[in-house]
Order: structure tokens, then sequence, then C-alpha cells
């Protein structure tokens, strides 16, 4: 595994962001790449730890991370590309927007730097593509079944390429404008500029994917059409519902979920004219992104880019640690303290508050009442509870507030009804081990069967629901 004591002789290197000054002017990607020597440092770090919990334990898809690492580090990026590939169907997105678990289970971050994982995955995807060495790969033959993938995100994208490539006939309905879902209107450019999934998309389409865009799935064509026109269907739809604030002002004008604002900004960003009715912008505004997650960074780095006036946001859990606690020893994820490029770009941040009610002035909103809260330790079963601190009431200024609090489930429409597709407590499709759901021929993957989780969990399902569907179609 490339060289057993590459990890005493580098230190681990991170890719360099662009200028603060420079990119918050801009829509474009703000990672720089390592240069190549660099790359090579970084992968040669990789030990012969014996157990590679990077695979086994960190990474959804059980990407062969210590064998693409030993190719870098001896310069077979051929070979390093093939054996990521054959995990993954989307490397050049993972590279970019993975929060690396494998990094977290690297066995070096037991008490050292990790490995420059996610880096090195992309650096090995993006040599394919300057090489030419990816290119369609169609089946080449054909079962004669059909298959229909309701959704165009990551378990969408890789469902249907891996069912292509198994001879099947694959048609995906995307009830937006353009192909992606979540890749393309839930994440700003900054960090996944578009071209990126076209890139792909050409791929796909030479392999014989068909995609049929606007076009809602159990509205526009009926489950009954799906079950009668095609021998399978996969149900890749997302967990879109999103957790609501209910507030008094709730209602009031300035109050968006997150997914609006970041979608409009991504539209833009491809030339679409926005209505001035149906504008939603940050410029000149007081902004409050009531979420700490992902989805709330980007919000913030996107009003940034928007010209806010100011940037706050608060979080109803408390405060992370800055390392990590006994509770949370590797090679769990690290609940620790993070700061995002777009939090560095600029914001206020708060923790352990509450919003109790959205006020407002002629429709609009206008402040926030908040209130901090007391978090108690976690029980055995690790709960913890909160109580509101007396005498802690205090207002936030805000002309545009963007709800940025999650995924509940999947939207719980007129397919999955028609469909009679079974939910779980907590609204997700139920599927059994071949990713397929109480309906025969029917198969759930990605955030539609987990609930919100990351784009790599996501491709995961994809490709398991993938493979469930041809077995149950041909017995392979």
């Amino acid at each position: 595994m490339a060289k057993p004591t590459g990890f005493m002789e580098h230190d681990r290197e991170e890719p360099a962001h662009r200028p603060v000054t420079e990119r918050v002017g801009d829509h474009r990607e703000i990672e720089e790449p390592l240069p190549e020597e660099g790359i090579y440092r970084q992968a040669v770090r990789c030990m012969d730890c014996g157990i590679p919990f990077c695979h086994s334990y960190g990474c959804p898809v059980k990407n062969r991370i210590p064998d693409w690492n030993d190719m870098v580090y001896k310069k077979n990026w051929r070979k390093a590309l093939d054996l990521l590939h054959a995990t993954c169907n989307l490397p050049e997105i993972t590279g970019r927007v993975c929060p690396a678990p494998c990094e977290a289970a690297c066995t070096l971050a037991i008490n050292l730097p990790a490995v420059t994982i996610r880096h090195l995955e992309l650096q090995i995807v993006e040599h394919g593509w300057r090489e030419e060495w990816i290119r369609p790969e169609p089946a080449g033959f054909s079962t004669g079944k059909r298959v229909a993938v309701v959704g165009s995100g990551p378990a969408g994208l890789s469902a249907a390429q891996q069912l292509a490539r198994g001879g099947h006939e694959v048609v995906v309905f995307e009830k937006s404008d353009r192909v992606g879902g979540l890749l393309r209107y839930g994440i700003p450019d900054f960090k996944l500029e578009k071209w990126v999934i076209d890139r792909r998309l050409d791929q796909m389409r030479a392999e014989g994917v068909v995609f049929e865009t606007s076009v809602n799935a159990g509205v526009d064509v009926s489950a009954a059409y799906l079950r009668r026109s095609f021998d399978a269907i996969v149900l890749a739809a997302g967990a879109t519902a999103a957790r609501d604030l209910p507030v008094p002002g709730r209602d009031l004008n300035g109050v968006r979920f997150a997914m609006e604002f970041l979608a409009q900004q991504n539209r833009r960003n491809a030339g679409d004219a926005i209505p001035g009715t149906e504008e939603i912008s940050a410029a000149g505004k007081h902004v409050v992104v009531i979420g700490g997650g992902d989805t709330g960074s980007d919000c913030i780095g996107t009003s940034r880019r928007q010209g806010a006036a100011s940037i706050t946001q608060i979080e109803l859990l408390p405060k992370p640690p800055e390392g990590r606690l006994p509770t949370n020893p590797w090679p769990t994820w690290p609940v620790v303290m993070r700061t995002s490029s777009s939090q560095e770009e600029g914001c206020e941040r708060m923790w352990s508050v509450r919003t109790k009610e959205l006020l407002g002035e002629k429709g609009g909103v206008r402040k926030l009442s908040c209130v901090k809260l007391d978090w108690s330790g976690p029980d055995r079963a690790g709960r913890r509870t909160f109580k509101e601190i007396p005498g802690s009431a205090f207002e936030l200024r805000a002309d545009l507030v963007l709800l940025a609090m999650g995924f509940v489930h999947v939207e719980h429409g007129p397919l999955v009804r028609d469909l009679g597709v079974a939910t779980d407590s907590r609204g997700n499709l139920v599927a059994d081990g071949n990713c397929m759901t109480n309906v025969p021929g029917v198969f759930g993957a990605g955030d539609a069967v987990m609930g919100a989780s990351l784009v790599v969990s996501a491709i995961n399902l994809g490709r398991l629901a993938a493979a469930g569907a041809d077995r149950y179609l041909v017995g392979r």
C-alpha cells in the first residue's frame, strides 16, 4: 500500500481556496487543486494499516481507497480511475461535495491528520476526464426490459447508469426543467459548477439513458401508466419535504425555505430570468439563516455573494466541542466544531437559540423573537433535552429569514399513494435488502428510503437499487 513510511515523511496538505475577497464576487468553485507533486505526497501517506477503516467503515460506497492511493503513488492513473469507477458512478461529484467520512475513519486520524482522500479522489477522476479515458460504456446488448427511474439526483443517476449498462432500457423522469435534482438546484455553484454534471450526463445519454424533464411522475404521468409501461420502477425522488418553523409570523413575506433561495440562484447562474415578483434576494438585507448544517452554510455563501448587509446563523443545538469527546471515539464521525468556507466569508454564528416568533411590518418580516437554551447532558441513550433560560429573550433584525432546518421525508404525493408504497414511522419508503418496496417491481433509492443524508450514501443506495432491480428483472 503506497509507501509504509510515507505518513512519517509528509504532512497532510489541504487544497487551497481562492481568496475570500476574490471568490465572493462570483459563483465559481472556490477550491484550487493541489499541484501534481503535492498529490503524490498525499497518496504516499496512505499507510499499510492492515484493516482499511476508510474503506470498510467510513465510505458508504466502499471505495477501494488504499488501492487507488497506491496507484496514484505509482503514477498509474488509469488503474486508479478504474478502481474508483468500480464503486462510484459520480466521483467528480463526491470529490467536490462529500464531507469525507472516509477521512474521519482513516487509521492515521487516531492521532495524526488523515490522508487527503477526498481531494485525491477528485484528482483521479479529473485526470481521467483530461486524458479522455472516461467514455460511454453502452451495454452492447438488450434484456428487453424497461425501467422507469423517478428523480435525477445522485441516487437516480447512479441507478440509471447501472441499469443501462446492464442492458435495460432506462427512462429517467425529472420534475424540474433540467436534470440533476439536488446536485443541480440544491448545491451552489461555488461548490459544484454545473458543467461537471452535464459532462457526466452526456456520457449517460450516449449509454442509452433517456431523460424526460418537466415531468412530475404521479401527476403528469400516472402511477398506472408507469406500472403498465415499465417492467420496474425505481423511486429516487429524494427527501424533499422540508422541516418547517411553526411559529407566529411564519406567513410573513421574506420567510422562505432554503431550497427555494438556493435553487433560484442556481437558475440565475444558468441564465434563467427570474420575474421580479418571484425574486428572493439578500441584496442589502439583514439575513438570518435558521439551521447550522450544510444547507444553512450554503445560504450564507449565497447571501454573501448577493450582497447581504449582515448574515446571522442560528442553531437550536449547543455549540460543538473543539475536539472529540470520549463518547465520540475514532472511527465514528467526529462531532466537533467546524467552520465552512462560507462561514469564513463572514457571518455571526449563534448556538442554543430557539425562535419563538417572527415579527413584521406591512406584511414583511423585520425581526426574530428568540430565547437562549440550556441543554442537558446526554442520557444513557444519548438523548439530550433543553429548557429555555429565564430572562434570555432577545431580538434579531431580519429582512430575509431562510429556513434550513433539514428535510423530513420523501414527498407523499400521488405517486407514492397510487403505487401503494408503504412508508415507515419517519415517512421514508420501506424497502428490503434488495431495495424493493412492498410493491413487487417497485424499488426505493437514496434519501427517499433513508431520509436526508450524504450524496455518497444516495449514490450507494442508487447502485444497490439498480442491482436489486436487475435481479428482479433477469435473475442476475
